[in-house]
Parts: structure tokens; C-alpha cells; sequence
């Protein structure tokens, strides 16, 4: 709970500054708790509280959003949904963080964030609805506390910041956590959300998902900053910088930024370095940017592999329970595939319907058009 403000302050007043701003800047390298081959590291002031069940189920969600995210990729492929953003090599990124918000707190993914909507425990068939064409998803935003998957860059930055403030002036404990790719880190919206939140000392915790490339453009080329979390000082808040193929890392960081809102700390900015290893979206052709060894090199660096390896190690995981794990994933693909393959196909002209009480003629002939051309699709199969 946010304490009560003192007298002469006001509840929008942010927590004080350090005595020296460099305290809010970001380590020279990414927060690491795992190494690539799973050796677990101790780092001062940052510790994955999971216990073993608490490691576990981050293995399974992780097994079971990449499974999810492969199926929805292959459904696009077939043209049972839409374009789809997969975010195959985010899993630790996506999981990791979720696993540490509490019950009552909010999430604001992205379009790409389908994993993480799917660690928050929102059936992935609620979450796909909208790829097939739907007019929105199917889930309960309040009961389940997650807003909707952003499309527009970083407008749900601002809805997160909004929310914190909120809570922050009616003494509701909660945290905010927005989801923002390195291309929405660039947008105007995410710059006053993250000014706003610390400015009045919001509790809202920023996931800059860093996976090096905004569509095609890479991120050498959006910013001339050391690193996305120097952004941070900027704003008066810390900077984070994760691995963000680490999933006890990227927990770590985030529950330590979720403690520090909820105590009335203000936001951080978390910037978790990762990697998309499919291409943007089922529409993009990434060998026309970067290179198959830049990706090999990723590939190294599989955040499953590597929680895999160190839970083994540690006696958490043996075959029987990864097996049981892979079966539970493909069991919810499966379900997903099902339903995408009955799933009543939704009338592309109800796109016109709620968009304007007066629609312009211009919205009327594009409207029209399609529907000759709807025509012509149906007489000619």
C-alpha cells in the first residue's frame, strides 16, 4: 500500500532522487543469473525468489507459449489467422517478467506479447480470436487483468502509466508492467508515458523488449544512446538491463522493479535483451536484413535450452517431466488447432461496421469494393 504523503507533500510527488544520478543507470552488461550452458550465478542485489515449483512452472509456460506461438505461426501460414507476430526466442523475456506481477496486477502487452498473455493464464484461444478476425478478444480484461494487445506503437504505454497513476491516488496497491519492442521504445507515446509515470512517481514497471530489430530496422539505427535502459536517467527513474534469454534473470529484475513501485518507489525501465528468430510477422522476409549466422549465433543462446539445462542439473527436471511438459503444450496446440479449423469464418465487411455512425464516401466505396470482390471470390470456388 502507498504510504500516506506527508505533510507539505502531495500524493503525486515521486520518490527523491538519489543523492547521485548515476545510481539510475544500467550495469555495463546484462543482468546474467544463468549462463548459456545453465551454470547458475549469484549477482548482488538481484535473486530469483522461485522456489522449485516456482522454477518449474516457469519451465512449463515457457514450453507451452512457444508451442502455442509455433501453432498460431503455422495457422497463418495455412490462412486460418491472420498475419501473426511470433515471438519464438522472447520466451524467457515474455514468461519470466509475467511470472512476477501478483495477482491483482495489470499487464499491457503489445501485439507480439501473445506468450505473455498466455503465462497470465488466459486461454490462447481467448487471445487468437482477433488474428481470425474477431471485433475483439474474448477475454475479461478486469477479472483477468490484462488490457488488450496493442497494435498501435506504444499507446498502451500510456494506458499503463494512466492506470499506475490512478492506483497511486486511490492507495490501491497494484503495478502496472507495459510490454514496448525496441520500435515502440521510439514513439512519442512511449516518451510521455514513461515521463508521466515518473514524474509523479507512478507505479508502473516498462519491459523494453529489445530483439534488435524494429521490422527491418535495427536498433544501432533508432538510437544513439550506450543501451535503450540509459534512457532511464532521463526520465529520473533506473535503468535495467537484463539477459533476456535468462528467464531467472529477466523474474529477478522484474520482481524487484514490481517490489520497488508497489512500495512507492516510482517506475523502472527493465530493457531485456533477446532476440525474435522468426520474422516479424508471417508478411516479412528477414533474409533481406540480417544475415542466417547472426541467427545461428542466437540460436546458441535459446533461453528453453538453457533453463532446461540448469533445472536438470538441479535435479527439478528429468525426462518424465519435460515429457509431461511438451505433452501438455501440445495438448493446448492441438485444442487451438481444432478450433481454428471450425471456427465460423468472420464476414470481412463487418471491418466498416463500427468504425463510423456516417461513414465518408470514401470508407462506402472501399466498402463496396470488397464486397464485389468477395463476390467474385465466392462465384468462382
Amino acid at each position: 500500500m502507498h504510504p500516506p504523503p506527508a505533510r507539505g507533500s502531495s500524493l503525486l510527488d515521486p520518490a527523491p532522487l538519489p543523492p547521485d544520478p548515476a545510481a539510475l543507470l544500467p550495469s555495463s552488461e546484462p543482468l546474467c543469473l544463468l549462463d548459456p550452458h545453465g551454470a547458475r550465478h549469484a549477482v548482488d542485489g538481484f535473486e530469483c525468489a522461485l522456489d522449485d515449483g516456482g522454477l518449474r512452472r516457469l519451465y512449463e509456460t515457457m514450453v507451452l507459449a512457444r508451442r502455442v506461438d509455433a501453432q498460431a505461426w503455422h495457422l497463418s501460414r495455412q490462412g486460418l489467422l491472420g498475419a501473426f507476430p511470433t515471438a519464438r526466442g522472447q520466451e524467457a523475456t515474455e514468461v519470466g517478467s509475467v511470472l512476477a506481477l501478483g495477482a491483482d496486477d495489470w499487464l499491457f502487452p503489445t501485439y507480439r506479447d501473445t506468450m505473455a498473455v498466455v503465462a497470465r493464464g488466459i486461454d490462447p484461444i481467448e487471445v487468437l480470436r482477433a488474428n481470425q478476425g474477431a471485433a475483439s478478444y474474448d477475454y475479461d480484461f478486469r477479472a483477468q487483468r490484462v488490457s488488450t494487445m496493442a497494435i498501435p506503437l506504444a499507446t498502451q504505454a500510456i494506458h499503463a502509466a494512466g492506470l499506475a497513476l490512478a492506483a497511486k491516488l486511490h492507495h490501491d496497491p497494484i503495478v502496472a508492467l507495459a510490454f514496448l519492442g525496441d520500435g515502440a521504445s521510439s514513439e512519442g507515446d512511449a516518451h510521455e508515458a514513461m515521463n508521466l509515470a515518473a514524474t509523479f512517481g507512478a507505479p508502473c514497471v516498462f519491459l523494453l523488449v529489445n530483439n534488435q530489430y524494429a521490422i527491418s530496422v535495427p536498433v544501432t539505427r533508432q538510437t544513439h544512446a550506450p543501451t535503450l535502459a540509459h534512457r532511464a536517467i532521463g526520465y529520473g527513474m533506473p535503468g535495467v538491463r537484463v539477459d533476456g534469454n535468462d528467464g531467472l534473470a529477466v523474474h529477478a529484475a522484474t520482481a524487484r522493479a514490481v517490489e520497488r513501485a508497489r512500495d512507492g518507489g516510482g517506475p523502472t525501465l527493465i530493457e531485456a535483451v533477446t532476440y525474435r528468430m522468426e520474422a516479424h510477422t508471417t508478411s516479412d522476409d528477414p533474409s533481406r536484413y540480417r544475415t542466417d549466422t547472426e541467427v545461428d549465433a542466437w540460436r546458441d543462446r535459446d533461453p528453453l535450452t538453457r533453463l532446461e539445462l540448469h533445472l536438470r542439473s538441479v535435479g527439478i527436471l528429468d525426462d518424465g517431466a519435460c515429457a509431461e511438459a511438451s505433452d501438455a503444450a501440445e495438448a493446448a496446440a492441438a485444442r487451438v488447432r481444432d478450433w481454428a479449423g471450425t471456427s465460423p469464418v468472420t464476414d470481412p465487411l463487418t471491418m466498416f461496421d463500427h468504425a463510423y455512425a456516417d461513414p465518408p464516401s470514401r470508407v462506402r466505396a472501399q466498402r463496396a469494393q470488397l464486397a464485389d470482390e468477395l463476390r467474385l471470390m465466392e462465384a468462382s470456388a
